[in-house]
């Protein structure tokens, strides 16, 4: 007798798993014969062939199919109807957790500089007061989400950029380039940013202090805990420095909450934040006056829920406050104002999927009001409200202003196609009490899932800030007529990655109306608030490398990032400008490049560097004075572990000597070392 051999078939492991009846069969990539088959199976066998022949062939167990993956599922903005960064039309630029824990910066403000089409112009060190834009425009004309809640700020975009929560809270970080109104409504002008944070289930605890240059020490802590099927966050933090330069000492603290539910019915999340900050604004909005001093406080609210089944139903309300006290004279009652600015809001929409595609509609009524010593109309004496904490101090002006939108958005997916077309109907009180009309389409071709080209057109408007129509000082005067800008955004590119490779280019033409800045129409004016036509075209570029897919193991060098942006501006009218205070103050280069490589065991080193050249001028010693060129290298030494990590950084580390704005001298080498623990 002998042992017959027999061959062991190979077992077939599945990594992961697309929740689809064909996936068992289309991953055998061979003829599979079953005694008895349904119509129905016959077509999703086919479906599942045409589907394999269209994706980019990549082993599962691979970080470049976790990527794919990951682009698969995480829904991005840019659409009211969820789709993922896959799916959509337009192109979203993501940091996600791994980016913002690599990279050098102080803030979440300096986070933004990472991302190749922001401009990100800053009053101080770590984003004590910070402008966003993006293509070119300025701080007032993009709207900022928070959990896809918006944050923006109707007194000024100058305070936007006041965040409840730490970089350690985020999970990821969405740049939506180009006009988005038929989405956002107002303030989406130029675009959106969407700041998301983590979502932890389950018992989590961690903290972090860091302390360096010019007597700076922040800590941190956050905690995340479930009770009964309610998940919970809590974070908070706080900090104090000299600053880098004279009069820019500041204090700041902020406290955040977040909570979810989630059952076979529906989901409900809600979030609370409180940030509060006091600082030396040096010569921040006026050179004529070199020890300004700026507190604000604020918070925010809001809920939110979707149904499930047929049609998603996703009403939320929010609200938020923000308290504003500017000093033009540091301890001095002179050219000192007191703001208090409301918003609040209700949606109701949802949408839902057909044979036809996604549907969306919403309907949104928002309210945003000031109470003021300088913004708004008068009040009458027995109107006046007492400011908060202050004696015999009084708010005198008052304006507040309803908008009322509908939306109606539908999206095609097909195998190598996305077609998102929608519409916004809008009424502002404070207009003329009429709807405009915002459409907007957005293309998109996938040969697979490797590849996308993309085209989009899109309208859309920016009411004028309660600055930009009251505010009055020794060295500024509001408008009030202004009328609402309105932007004709057109943008073609395209976007690729494969084994570890990615790539995007895109150019846009933004045109302009009504477009509101702050300008001197000679040597010994005072700046005006003004309003005239300017167009903003350019070209991007970006390319991300992951060495370790590419070389297909454990490489010294891990990833490298490379940006470009160039822009140029025209303004169409023939009004003689001396000096302008932001709107062709823009960045005409814009050059950022990332590398991160390993050091020694756990130790991992990540390089930065920008390099700006800003088009405009600003006025020193009575003379214009153009921008200079300038770049920044930032370095962070980091060694991670399972339960901790320690780490050095260091922040403009050559010393340079530049300037974001006029007259605002940034800090020159910040070092900073910390450490954060997570229990």
């Amino acid at each position: 007798m002998y042992n017959k051999q027999t061959r062991k078939p190979k077992a077939i492991t599945w990594k992961q798993f697309a929740n689809k009846g064909y996936c068992a069969f289309a991953s055998l990539r061979r003829e599979v014969r079953i005694g008895v088959l349904s119509v129905a199976t016959l077509g999703v066998a086919a479906q599942a062939e045409a589907m394999a022949s269209t994706r980019c062939m990549m082993n599962p167990e691979t970080e470049e199919a976790k990527d794919e993956k990951e682009m698969s599922e995480v829904t991005v903005i840019g659409t009211m109807a969820p789709l993922t960064q896959l799916q959509s039309a337009r192109i979203v630029s993501v940091l996600n957790r791994q980016d913002i824990e690599q990279a050098g910066v102080q803030s979440i403000n300096d986070l933004f500089k990472l991302a190749t089409g922001v401009d990100v112009r800053q009053r101080g060190g770590f984003g004590i007061q910070t402008d966003i834009s993006i293509d070119g425009g300025i701080f007032d004309q993009i709207t900022v989400l928070l959990n896809g809640v918006n944050i923006s700020n109707p007194q000024t975009g100058h305070l936007t950029a006041d965040f409840p929560v730490n970089v350690s809270d985020i999970e990821r970080i969405e740049v939506l380039e180009g006009a988005a109104s038929r989405v956002y409504g107002g303030q989406s002008f130029g675009g959106a940013i969407n700041i998301v944070t983590r979502h932890n289930e389950g018992k989590t605890a961690e903290a972090g202090i860091q302390g360096g240059s010019f007597g700076t020490i922040e800590a941190d802590a956050r905690l995340g805990f479930s009770i009964k099927g309610i998940n919970n966050r809590i974070s908070g933090g706080g900090g104090r420095s000299d600053g880098g330069t004279k009069n820019s000492d500041w204090k700041k603290g902020q406290l955040y909450y977040q909570g979810d539910f989630s059952n076979n019915q529906l989901s409900l999340n809600w979030q609370f934040g409180f940030s509060k900050k006091a600082y030396g604004a040096n010569t921040f909005y006026s050179a004529a006056y070199p020890n300004q001093f700026e507190r604000n406080e604020r918070y925010l609210l809001s809920v939110g829920a979707e149904t499930k089944g047929k049609f998603h139903f996703t009403p939320q309300i929010y609200w938020n406050r923000t308290y504003d006290n500017f000093e033009l004279k540091r301890d001095e009652r002179f050219g000192e104002n007191f703001h208090q600015a409301d918003v609040y809001g209700i949606k109701a929409g949802g949408y839902f999927h057909w044979i036809g595609g996604k549907t969306a509609l919403n309907a949104e009524m928002r309210h945003e009001g000031i109470l003021s010593t300088n913004l708004g109309q008068e009040l009458k004496p027995e109107q006046y409200v007492a400011v908060r904490g202050e004696d015999d101090i009084f708010y005198t002006k008052q304006d507040d202003r309803t908008t009322v939108s509908f939306n109606l958005e539908h999206n095609i997916l097909l195998e190598h196609w996305t077609f998102s077309a929608g519409l916004l109907a809008s009424m502002t009180t404070c207009v003329d009490h009429k709807f405009r009309f915002y459409p907007g389409v957005d293309i998109a071709y996938r040969p697979n899932t490797c590849w996308k080209v993309f085209f989009s057109y899109n309208k859309g408007f920016r009411l004028p800030t309660f600055t930009d129509l009251y505010y009055k000082s020794v060295t500024l005067e509001g408008n009030k007529g202004l009328k609402p800008e309105n932007n004709h955004s057109v943008q073609l590119g395209s976007q690729f990655h494969k084994n570890g490779y990615a790539a995007t280019a895109r150019a846009f033409y933004h045109r302009g109306n009504n477009m509101i800045d702050w300008v001197m129409y000679t040597p010994d004016d005072t700046y005006h608030s003004a309003a005239f036509q300017l167009d903003n075209m350019g070209v991007q570029v970006e390319g991300r490398f992951n060495f370790d897919q590419i070389t297909g193991h454990d490489a010294w060098v891990k990833n490298l990032t490379l940006g470009y942006t160039h822009i140029y501006q025209k303004r169409n009218d023939d009004t003689d400008i001396y000096k302008s205070n932001y709107a062709m103050e823009y960045l005409r280069n814009k050059f950022v490049a990332s590398l991160n490589h390993k050091v020694w065991k756990r130790l991992a080193a990540t390089w930065s560097v920008r390099l700006q050249d800003r088009m405009g001028n600003y006025i020193s010693n009575g003379e214009l004075v153009g921008y200079s060129t300038y770049a920044t290298l930032d370095l962070k030494l980091q060694w991670t572990a399972p339960r901790y990590n320690l780490f050095v950084q260091g922040t403009n580390i050559t010393n340079n000597k530049y300037y974001d704005l006029g007259n605002v001298p940034q800090p020159g080498a910040w070092i900073m070392a910390g450490a954060r623990w997570k229990i």
